[in-house]
């Protein structure tokens, strides 16, 4: 099967010594399926970012297998944010809202109603502001 340039770009920015066992390559996919579903959570959790651990299971994936690889990079839900974020550094205006809406909506629930200390309910708000600054400055795709 012919290995794709994306996957063999992934690949020669970590591949040391051109030798590959079973051994890490079960590494090397055990590594990618914690970050996928560490970017599983992220997509439902505001303050733990999406995107860059699909990146991380995306390089750890091209490195173990390349079924895995390609199944992440055609996966309908994850697959747009490895192409767009790699491809055109923009995110969709949908994901852009929804994560600043759900962001915000965490934080201040949890700022009212769970948070006491003061000096923490500070820190949730500045980490809010920082977070949303973050997702705007990226480019918006129009679909």
């Amino acid at each position: 099967m012919k290995t794709s340039r994306s996957r063999q770009r992934w690949k020669s920015c970590t591949r040391t010594n051109g030798t590959s066992s079973s051994l890490i390559g079960r590494v090397w996919i055990g590594a990618g399926t914690l970050f996928v579903g560490l970017g599983t959570l992220g997509i439902f959790l505001p303050l733990l970012p999406t995107t860059p651990f699909l990146l991380l299971a995306a390089a750890c994936y091209a490195r173990g297998s390349e079924r895995f690889y390609d199944w992440l990079v055609g996966n309908r839900w994850f697959g747009n944010y490895i192409k767009n974020y790699r491809e055109r550094k923009a995110l969709p205006l949908r994901i852009k809202a929804f994560s600043i809406v759900l962001l915000w909506a965490t934080i201040g629930y949890s700022t009212v109603f769970v948070i006491d200390i003061a000096l923490v309910r500070v820190i949730l708000v500045l980490i809010a502001i920082a977070v949303t600054i973050h997702i705007i400055r990226f480019r918006t795709l129009i679909q």
